[in-house]
């Protein structure tokens, strides 16, 4: 009888295409093309030249290409310094309590195309879904994580998963892989909450993990069998003996759980999502204004008002202090009447006369919300007039049961590239978009990958 370990290298590498369900495909393409317009819009942002400049300075091999610059560099440096631009603008898939996937996920699973060479668009598409589905799969509870950041706990199998089906590992290595990453989790949502460069860096920090534990279980290292059911195994370390070993594998190729990951329609922390749409939907219904509002009180789930009801403060890295602050989130909608990219620039999030609407906003955490719902969010707008404006919320747009339309899914990604201090022009857009579309019928993704930086890296001179 294989173990839940054994079940689970066994589906990563024998899973075909056409067993993946039309639903979980379409989340694959959106969440390729969420990390490619994050990824690009992302090159520009705070970290990104260090970190760059650093790998650079190492040097290595050329394996890989790094986003937007073009960089040839050994291919665990190009995931590491792709996943964290990916990240750079919070503005990714996630799946809740609060992993995000595909910002480690497609930087490992391309690093490991180009170690190979050779990868059809049909394979790659095959490995994005997997990965996606392991990622999910190894996901927790907000009460298991207590405060892990569920993206460097659980996404390292995922990065992990994709990379090595494209590197074409056996079920022995895949096995010893996924044993590697284990040995690899880690992460704190401290860094969230202090707003450190470490948020977009974990992310990186797990597409590189993906690269080296393929490589290392292909060339005969090996990790633990039980990594999952042993004694001191993922399911004792990190989900505190609350889940059974069923669960990891239970209607695994039947239903598949990434189908819940959530697109986020604003360029912010997903617990910020649902304030974010309350305050608007108020400022359009309302035509609230700055001078209107008295104060503001949001209501949240003691999880996530952990996250991003801290009283706001302008640290070190103002994006990221602004991403994970639901007092930031409402007081930009009412002052500027939208949420997009450059309303998280240092410059915009340190606007005076914005800080004086910030003041006016409360945020409480409320125990009976946990009952309702990770998204759940409650919103009460106090104005000048004695006039009270209320909006709850059980699911937050962008989750499962309130998905995303096709056209705010193209908004993100037009954001993302209007945004970018390294634009791409018109004709490589579409390009990029049909090729996603269409990838399952690339022979070779390769030159796909190559095309795109090398154009970036055309942008970027420019």
């Amino acid at each position: 009888m294989q173990s839940t370990e054994q079940t689970l290298s066994s589906f990563i590498c024998n899973t075909a295409l056409s067993q993946i369900s039309p639903a979980a495909l379409l989340t694959t393409r959106r969440m390729l093309t969420a990390v490619i317009g994050t990824g690009v819009a992302g090159a520009g942002e705070e970290g990104i030249a260090p970190l760059r400049a650093l790998l650079l300075q190492r040097g290595g091999k050329g394996e890989a290409r790094s986003l937007v610059f073009g960089d040839s560099m050994p291919a665990s440096s190009a995931a590491l310094l792709n996943g964290t631009m990916c990240r750079a603008l919070d503005y990714c898939d996630a799946m809740a309590p609060g992993i995000h996937v595909g910002s480690s996920l497609v930087p490992a699973a391309f690093a490991a195309a180009e170690l190979r060479g050779d990868c059809s668009g049909s394979e790659m598409l095959g490995a994005l879904a997997i990965g996606a589905e392991i990622g999910a799969r190894f996901n927790l509870s907000e009460r298991m994580y207590d405060g892990f950041d569920p993206t460097g706990i659980a996404c390292v199998f995922a990065a992990t998963a994709g990379a090595g089906r494209i590197l074409r590992l056996d079920e022995t290595q895949m096995l010893n892989a996924l044993a590697l990453a284990f040995n690899r989790c880690g992460g704190s949502f401290q860094s969230n909450v202090d707003g450190s460069l470490a948020v977009r860096l974990i992310q990186g920090f797990v597409a590189e993990t993906g690269i080296w534990c393929a490589q290392m279980a292909q060339h005969g290292l090996t990790g633990p069998r039980n990594f999952i059911d042993g004694h001191y195994g993922y399911r004792h370390l990190y989900a505190r003996d609350l889940r059974d070993a069923a669960s990891f594998t239970e209607r695994l190729g039947e239903h598949w759980l990434m189908n819940d990951f959530m697109f986020k329609k604003y360029p912010s922390c997903g617990v910020t999502q649902g304030v974010t749409e309350q305050t608007l939907e108020s400022v359009r219904e309302f035509g609230i204004t700055a001078e209107q509002l008295q104060s503001a009180e949001v209501r949240l789930p003691p999880y996530c008002w952990k996250l991003v009801g801290n009283p706001f403060i302008i640290g070190d890295n103002p994006r990221v202090n602004a991403q994970f602050s639901a007092q930031y989130c409402v007081a930009n909608a009412i002052y500027r009447g939208s949420s997009r990219l450059e309303h998280f620039t240092p410059l915009a999030v340190k606007e005076p006369a914005l800080q004086a609407l910030i003041a006016r906003v409360q945020v409480r955490p409320d125990p009976a919300m946990d009952a309702r719902g990770h998204s759940s969010v409650d919103l009460d707008l106090y104005l000048q007039n004695g006039q009270t404006i209320r909006k709850s919320y059980d699911v937050s747009p962008g989750y499962p049961g309130r998905p995303l339309s096709a056209t705010e899914h193209r908004a993100r990604f037009d954001d993302c590239m209007n945004y970018a201090q390294f634009p791409l022009p018109a004709a490589t857009i579409s390009a990029v978009l049909d090729s996603i579309e269409h990838l399952h019928e690339r022979a070779n993704v390769v030159p796909f990958w190559h095309s795109i930086n090398s154009q970036m890296k055309r942008a970027a001179h420019d």
